[in-house]
């Protein structure tokens, strides 16, 4: 084969996991919003030098343009050379892109090719490997979905996390999205990826999985967070028959007080967000809770929130969203221990 090899996405998909370095040549900004799975970025051009050259090309005129241009990738190619793919041996195998397949990383698989380097570089970039995610999370795989339903507070994301430590298939949203997907479900130092990044995640457990064996999924709504679960795979997910987690109020509240220990112990963020998410509420019923987080009194904050908001909430949507709900496997935990968890994880794994 002559490289560079310029190959469709269609074509390299099937050996995507064989390239020992998948390189994003776009800018930092770019690869920030989203980029192919396990790619790491080596700009080109960087976010200030797209803005230099591309305002060279409206102003002046492209050869100026291209003049510059061609200036700053032959130094940062020479940059990356001498740190990132310094060590790299004779048969090193890898793929670059950039937005469209053009300029950008065809000067890089240029070089690379040049040294001897057995490049691939994916024709239409960025843009036709996102056309394909679009397109795969409209027509998802016909997986079979087990969905654990509960109450906020009974544990479905801790569950969730268990199976997958002893083998089984989760797709777990929340994880994916960096959300709780609650009232209070931001996660403290992590911020949500944007959407693209969000369904690339999606894809990428979705072509994993073994059509022929159960996936389990928490029963979340169209969003999480800031986040919109795309319409196709939220279909097949409300359609897929469910298992109702039990956990008694009490203990629920003992897990919360342990999952949201970031707001139990700081009542102004706590108000904040509950002012923000709760804004459909009576004011007097807000202030209520306000006052019980400035008096430190959480637990039993907890337990009015519960009662008050998530569990209606909760009821009101979930026969509604979750077809098969009424005919749900229950299954009750005891106590929120880990062997609690592994205990159910295993009982769901065997069925």
């Amino acid at each position: 084969m002559k490289y560079p090899a310029v190959l469709s996405f269609a074509d390299i998909l099937p050996d995507l996991g064989t390239f020992d370095t998948i390189i994003d040549a776009r800018s930092e900004g770019e690869f920030a919003l989203d980029h192919l799975p396990g790619a790491i970025n080596c700009p080109v051009l960087d976010n200030e030098e797209r803005i230099r050259v591309g305002t060279l090309y409206k102003q002046v005129g492209s050869f100026e343009a291209k003049k510059l241009g061609a200036a700053l990738v032959a130094r940062n190619i020479a940059r990356h050379l001498e740190t990132e793919f310094a060590d790299k041996p004779r048969d090193w195998k890898p793929l670059v892109y950039c937005w469209r397949g053009g300029n950008r990383s065809g000067s890089l698989a240029h070089i690379l090719a040049k040294i001897g380097w057995p490049v691939v570089q994916l024709d239409g970039g960025y843009k036709a490997y996102r056309a394909h995610v679009s397109g795969a999370l409209e027509n998802p795989p016909a997986l079979h979905y087990r969905v654990i339903c509960g109450t906020t507070g009974s544990g479905k994301s801790r569950l969730l996390e268990t199976p997958d430590g002893i083998g089984a298939r989760v797709l777990d949203l929340e994880r994916l999205a960096a959300h709780r997907g609650s009232v209070l479900g931001h996660l403290p130092n992590e911020p949500q990826p944007g959407q693209k990044m969000f369904e690339t995640r999606i894809w990428d457990k979705l072509r994993h999985f073994d059509p022929a064996k159960p996936v389990f999924v928490e029963s979340e709504s169209k969003k999480v967070g800031n986040l919109r679960v795309p319409d196709a795979v939220m279909e097949r997910m409300r359609a897929s028959p469910c298992i109702a987690l039990q956990l008694s109020r009490p203990n629920r509240v003992r897990l919360l007080m342990e999952d949201y220990s970031h707001f139990a112990g700081d009542a102004r963020a706590l108000n904040g967000q509950l002012d923000h998410r709760c804004s459909c509420m009576v004011r007097a019923r807000i202030d209520a809770w306000h006052a019980l987080a400035n008096s430190g009194a959480m637990p039993e904050l907890v337990d009015q929130l519960l009662v008050e908001h998530y569990d209606p909430a909760y009821l009101r949507s979930i026969d509604r969203n979750f077809v098969q709900v009424g005919r749900a496997q229950v299954l009750a935990l005891a106590d929120i221990a880990p062997a609690d968890f592994l205990a159910a994880a295993r009982t769901l794994h065997a069925g």
